[in-house]
């Protein structure tokens, strides 16, 4: 039987093949005061013996494995009543997208550093926690021929620099305000805006798809590819991940 994340102390399950990967995870979550229980096994058939008798509060799991993989077994999981988050830790960057298709709570890299573990425990325990409200959104006022319209912020889709003003993007049009994009950047980031470039700002709910080109990474948002640069990319991946899995 599986739980529902709370806010007690985590129960939570590390699946590696590789017992020298497995010893270390397990050491660092065991310090980590957010988790009370810490099982492991070497085997994704074997974890999921443990999923379906046991109270799992979290899931960290290897992608490369012997036999049933880490994507796999998340696939199966997915099909439960009510299944743990999963936290994929691998030295695999390519199944990122992968992990976010499965809306996996967050994607970490071998090796694991003790910080990185620690910021994957806390965005599940904060997923816990948090309320269904999400973020209120504003009415976002524009001007247009001098008359004014209040724009629902969750209708747009992207926001372009254009020097010291912005070009708010709905679908159909777009509006020029006189604020620009780091503004905005900041005051919006709590809404699900993020920054992709420095003179490009998008909303996460309107990201349709990501692709990966020979290490360049593009974005889908209301139709339009939009390139992310390479300082952004990593953030941008994480977040999507982390979308996913709340």
């Amino acid at each position: 039987m599986m739980t529902q994340r709370s806010i007690e102390p985590l129960t939570v399950l590390v699946i590696d093949d590789e017992r020298p990967a497995l010893d270390e995870l397990a050491f660092l979550l065991d310090g980590d005061d957010r988790v009370g229980t810490v099982l492991t096994s070497d085997s994704a058939t074997e974890g999921l013996r443990i999923l379906r008798t046991a109270e799992v509060d979290c899931v960290f799991l290897d992608i490369q494995m012997p036999g049933l993989t880490g994507l796999e077994l998340a696939q199966v999981l997915s099909r439960f009543r009510a299944p743990p988050p999963i936290v994929f830790v691998t030295a695999h960057e390519a199944h990122a997208v992968e992990a976010f298709d499965l809306r996996a709570a967050d994607y970490v890299l071998k090796p694991v550093r003790a910080d990185r573990l620690a910021e994957a425990v806390r965005r599940v325990v904060e997923d816990g926690e948090r309320a269904t409200g999400a973020v209120q959104d504003a009415l976002v006022p524009v001007e247009r021929g001098g008359v004014t319209r209040f724009l629902d912020r969750a209708d747009i889709t992207h926001v372009e620099a254009q020097g010291d003003y912005a070009r708010l993007h709905v679908p159909g049009d777009s509006y020029l305000v006189r604020t620009p994009l780091s503004t905005l950047a900041e005051e919006w980031q709590p809404a699900g805006f993020v920054r992709i470039h420095r003179s490009l700002l998008v909303s996460l709910a309107h990201i349709q798809e990501i692709r990966m080109d020979a290490g360049r990474c593009t974005v889908l948002v209301g139709g339009v590819e939009l390139a992310v640069s390479r300082r952004h990319t990593r953030e941008l991946r994480d977040l999507l991940v982390k979308r996913a899995g709340s």
